[in-house]
C-alpha cells in the first residue's frame, strides 16, 4: 500500500464531523485531510468489536492459533517497513533513522506477544481452610482462569504513531481481546496501513476496528462508551485525567501511560564522554517529543560546568531539518500547536530571569523547528521546570550529595523515568531503590525492550505495558472452587 493509497483510503473515511486537516510539520503544508469519525463512528466500531468478541472467533481461538496471525502481522510490518516509515516520517516529521527504528520494534512487539499466546495460565491452589458459610468441606480443588476483558479501546499518541499502535495492539490481541482503536488526529495516516497488515494477518473482521477523529469527539465517545470494558491510554496527565472521570459511567478499567519530567543525575565520577552525549540525546532526540526524555539534569557540583557546556555543544552541533534533508539529526516539532506550547515556556523562562545557554528560539525557515535549548539559573518552583514541556529543552541545576540530588529528582508530580550516571556501583544500586520512578536507567538512557515493563509512578499513570504484566493487563482473573 504506497502512500498516495494511505492518502486516498483515509480522505474516504465515513465521518460526519468537520474535517480534520493531516499538516506535513516540515513544510506546514496540509497532507490529506479526513472527516471526524465522532460518536456514530465509535458506536459503529464497538457493536462490530462485541460481537466479533461474543461470536468467539478470535478469543475462543487456541492460543497457538493467534500465536501464528500475531507472527505473521510482525512479518507483513517488515515487509512495508519502508512505506510505514515514509508514512510516519512525513506525518511526524521525525528522521528516516528513528522511523525505521520505531518500525522495527513495531514488529517485535507482536513476535514477542506471539509467545505469549500459549504462556498465560492462572494457578491451581492447596485449600487450606477448612469452613464454610454452611459448615465444613473438605476435598476442595480450586484455581484461577485469565480470561480477555472483551471488548477495548486503544487510544495512542502522535509521537510514535505505529510503534505506539502495535505496543498495544499486540497484547489485546495476545490476549483473545476485540478492541476499538484510535490514533491522535494530527498522524493517523500510518493506522490505516496498519489495519489493512491485520486483516491481512488473519485477524478475523470485526476484532480490531480504527476509528478516526478529535479526541474530544471520538476520543471522548470511546472513553464514555458503555460496551467497552477497558481503555489504554497514552498522552499527557491532563488528558489522563479526564479519561479517569468520562470512564466512571460503567467504571470500566483505566490503562495510563502518562507525561513525564525525567530527571537525570550525573555525578562527579561519571564517565562524561558517555554521560554527555547521552543525557543530551536523551533530550533533544525527535525534538524532546518522547515520554521518558531527561529534561531535568541534575549535575554534582565538581563537573557541573564542563557538563553544560558540553550539553550545549551537542545542542549547538545538531542538524535540524526534515526526513529528506542530508545529514538530519532531529526533526521538527508536529504541530503549530505544540510550537506555541514549547516557545510558551521558553519565553516565559527568559520573563523570569533563567539564562539561556543556547537556543531559545524557532529557527528562521519553514517547518515547526526549535533549536535544542539548554536553560540553568533555573528556580524548582517555575513552571518550565514542574511541568511537561515536550520539546527540546533541558534544565540543568547543580547538586552537592546524594540526599540533595535525590530530593531535587523526587521533587515532582510526574514518575516515568530517571537515570543515574556513577561509576560508584552501590550509590547507582542505591539510586535505583530511592529514584520515585517506574523505570530507571543507570549509564545508559532510552533503551527499552517488549520484555521490560513500563509504567509510571505518582502521575505519570496507572498499570504497566510490556512484558508480561502488559499481556496480563488485558485479562481479568476468576477463582474457581470445586468440591470433589
Amino acid at each position: 500500500m504506497t502512500l498516495q493509497m494511505v492518502l486516498d483510503e483515509i480522505h474516504k473515511r465515513p465521518g460526519s464531523g468537520e474535517a480534520i486537516a493531516v499538516v506535513d510539520p516540515v513544510t506546514e503544508e496540509p497532507i490529506t485531510e479526513f472527516a471526524d469519525g465522532g460518536e456514530q463512528a465509535v458506536d459503529e466500531a464497538v457493536a462490530r468489536a462485541r460481537a466479533s468478541f461474543e461470536s468467539g472467533v478470535w478469543q475462543a481461538m487456541p492460543g497457538s492459533e493467534r500465536a501464528k496471525v500475531l507472527w505473521r502481522i510482525a512479518e507483513l510490518i517488515e515487509q512495508h517497513a519502508d512505506s510505514l516509515v515514509e508514512i510516519d516520517s512525513l506525518n511526524t516529521g521525525m528522521t528516516l533513522p528513528h522511523a525505521r527504528q520505531l518500525v522495527s520494534a513495531s514488529a517485535e512487539f507482536f513476535r514477542y506477544y506471539a509467545g505469549w499466546c500459549t504462556k498465560v495460565n492462572g494457578i491451581a491452589h492447596d485449600i487450606q481452610m477448612t469452613g464454610g458459610v454452611t459448615g465444613s468441606y473438605s476435598n476442595l480443588h480450586a484455581y484461577t482462569l485469565k480470561e480477555p476483558y472483551g471488548v477495548v479501546g486503544l487510544i495512542f499518541p502522535w509521537n510514535g504513531p505505529v510503534f505506539n499502535a502495535c505496543a498495544k495492539l499486540a497484547p489485546a490481541l495476545a490476549a483473545g481481546c476485540s478492541s476499538v482503536v484510535k490514533p491522535a488526529e494530527e498522524t493517523p495516516l500510518s493506522a490505516v496501513l496498519l489495519d489493512k497488515l491485520i486483516a491481512e494477518a488473519g485477524v478475523p473482521d470485526g476484532v480490531v476496528n480504527l476509528v478516526t477523529g478529535y479526541g474530544h469527539t471520538a476520543g471522548a465517545a470511546l472513553v464514555a462508551h458503555p460496551g467497552v470494558e477497558k481503555v489504554a491510554f497514552t498522552g499527557s496527565t491532563e488528558v489522563g485525567k479526564q479519561i479517569v472521570a468520562a470512564s466512571a459511567g460503567n467504571l470500566k478499567k483505566v490503562m495510563l501511560e502518562l507525561g513525564g519530567k525525567s530527571p537525570v543525575l550525573i555525578y562527579d565520577d561519571a564517565d562524561l564522554s558517555s554521560a554527555i552525549p547521552m543525557a543530551a540525546m536523551g533530550v533533544f532526540m525527535h525534538s524532546g517529543q518522547v515520554c521518558v526524555c531527561g529534561s531535568r539534569l541534575f549535575v554534582q557540583r565538581g563537573v557541573y560546568d564542563q557538563v553544560v557546556e558540553g550539553i550545549a555543544a551537542v545542542a549547538d552541533s545538531l542538524r535540524l531539518g526534515g526526513p529528506k534533508e542530508d545529514d538530519v539529526q532531529i526533526g521538527p516539532l508536529v504541530s503549530q500547536k505544540q510550537l506555541t506550547r514549547v516557545m510558551g515556556f521558553i519565553d516565559e523562562g527568559k520573563r523570569d530571569g533563567v539564562e539561556v545557554v543556547t537556543g531559545g528560539y524557532r529557527l528562521d525557515r519553514r517547518g515547526y523547528f526549535v533549536h535544542p535549548t539548554v536553560l540553568t539559573d533555573v528556580e524548582p518552583g517555575m513552571r518550565l521546570y514542574q511541568e511537561e514541556i515536550f520539546g527540546p529543552v533541558v534544565t540543568v541545576l547543580p547538586f552537592d550529595d546524594e540526599d540533595e540530588a535525590l530530593a531535587l529528582a523526587n521533587d515532582t508530580t510526574y514518575g516515568l523515568a530517571a537515570t543515574a550516571w556513577t561509576n560508584n556501583l552501590g550509590r547507582a544500586h542505591r539510586l535505583a531503590k530511592r529514584l520515585q520512578a517506574g523505570t530507571v536507567t543507570l549509564n545508559c538512557q532510552t533503551v527499552f525492550d517488549p520484555a521490560m515493563p513500563l509504567g509510571g509512578y505518582k502521575q505519570s499513570g496507572w498499570g504497566y505495558e510490556w512484558g508480561r504484566e502488559g499481556i496480563e493487563a488485558y485479562m481479568q482473573t476468576k477463582s474457581v472452587w470445586a468440591q470433589l
